[in-house]
């Protein structure tokens, strides 16, 4: 089986849309309403989720954006959470794919240290990683908690949140824990002064999983655009769509037409 790619939206502008873990791109609807006057997405299920559960490749970033890649025109690219680490690792080594990068709630480095006080808790990380063995489903629950948690009705985010998570199967036991490994190993932060396309940077103020100010920094080491939704949680596209394709804006709007298409 193939990765699966949905297209939609008429716009000139070409974007591939990438989601976070456990879910897929089913989730990230409410924006591709929003943007679907202005862009053609390739909304795209990443390996071993959703469509893709049985399409075999490895979630692992360089792999999985060369094979987004092969199946995708030269676009913008955006990743929310850890579909932002895939896209920010096509960006950094596919500059010819990649026009502009988009991270929504998402930084080249996820988990806390000593050198890092933005990031996640390792030990809660680590601690899913040891859960996903035991009990699946109990995991996945905690982990759609966490994303919701901040946000201004976080009952009602965590209830579409279930209802979407396996709305399209139930994802790969494989690629879940590549994925938890990925996050905690995962450090782009070199990179950034060495992106050579323009990016946007999208926060959610009540965002637990992803600091705020982790993407401010982020931002400032590249030259990227950077907004803070003020009332959003870890998922600001529920809610708060308007706002984040109107942060998307700076990324967008400064291309001319006649390379759009």
């Amino acid at each position: 089986m193939s990765l699966y790619v949905d297209q939609r939206g008429r716009g000139p502008l070409p974007l591939v849309l990438l989601h976070g873990w456990a879910m897929h791109g089913g989730v990230l609807v409410p924006l591709v309403e929003a943007l679907e006057d202005q862009c053609t997405m390739y909304v795209v299920d990443l390996p071993g989720h959703g469509r893709s559960r049985d399409c075999g490749l490895p979630l692992e970033p360089r792999a999985c954006a060369a094979a987004i890649a092969r199946v995708t025109p030269p676009a913008f690219w955006l990743g929310w959470s850890l579909g932002g680490t895939i896209a920010l690792t096509a960006a950094l080594e596919l500059p010819r794919q990649v026009r502009g990068l988009a991270m929504l709630c998402a930084t080249p480095k996820f988990v806390r240290d000593a050198g890092w006080p933005h990031g996640a808790d390792g030990p809660l990380v680590h601690q899913l990683a040891s859960d996903l063995e035991t009990d699946y489903h109990a995991t996945i629950e905690r982990f759609l908690a966490l994303e919701a948690m901040g946000s201004t009705d976080p009952r009602g985010e965590l209830r579409h949140l279930r209802e979407l998570v396996f709305a399209r199967g139930e994802p790969d036991l494989r690629v879940l824990q590549e994925g938890i490994r990925i996050l905690e190993t995962s450090d782009r932060r070199a990179g950034l002064p060495d992106l050579a396309v323009p990016s946007a940077w999208i926060s959610g103020r009540r965002d637990r999983l992803v600091p705020p100010q982790a993407m401010q920094w982020s931002a400032s080491q590249c030259g990227g655009s950077y907004t803070e939704i003020q009332q959003a949680g870890h998922a600001p596209f529920f809610g708060h769509a308007d706002a984040v394709a109107q942060a998307l804006q700076p990324l967008l709007a400064p291309l001319p037409l006649e390379q759009a298409r």
